[in-house]
């Protein structure tokens, strides 16, 4: 990060949080990528009591970036491509409201921007959105072995996201190669 340049904070469920955090890491501008829970009542929530579906948090990530390198509407453009908008039970075989889509705004021009995307969406797949846009609520991060999964247990993670469906569903979806 730019000395002068001041961070925001990005906040997207999208089902499973390993995969949702592979997708932003290495983009350009973004500092950091932290899996975690949000949208729930229980204060510092466990994986067990998140993933039991009983808290009311989603399984999420918070992006912390530069907006003088990479535009909010970036990263709404990426988090659109990597979730099933319309399924409004969860996300690919993870099942429940903690696997739900969600948009969690930091500020007022976020919300604008992500419910304008919103209406794209809506427009481009003709089918209603399921995703919510709300705004922040605590973000607490996960604990430390759900951090980078992806880079830790590269083969669990792999076999873990082809088992899901989520690479052919998103292929259907939005037409990817």
């Amino acid at each position: 990060m730019e000395p002068n340049a001041r961070a925001q904070r990005a906040i997207f469920a999208g089902g499973c949080f390993w995969c949702m955090q592979a997708e932003f890491e290495g983009t350009e501008g973004v500092a950091s990528v932290t899996s975690g829970y949000t949208g729930g009542s229980v204060k510092n929530p466990t994986y067990e009591q998140v993933s039991g579906g009983t808290t009311g948090h989603a399984e999420a990530i918070e992006v912390v970036y530069n907006p003088a390198k990479v535009a909010y509407v970036k990263l709404l453009d990426i988090y659109w491509g990597d979730i099933d908008p319309t399924d409004a039970g969860g996300q690919f075989y993870d099942r429940g409201s903690q696997y739900r889509t969600a948009i969690f705004y930091t500020t007022e021009e976020q919300h604008r921007l992500a419910e304008s995307s919103k209406q794209k969406m809506q427009e481009k797949l003709k089918k209603p959105i399921a995703t919510e846009i709300v705004p922040a609520a605590e973000f607490y991060p996960a604990e430390d072995y759900h951090q980078d999964y992806y880079k830790k247990n590269p083969i669990r993670y792999n076999a873990y996201k082809m088992g899901s469906g989520r690479e052919e569903k998103l292929k259907e979806i939005w037409d990817k190669p």
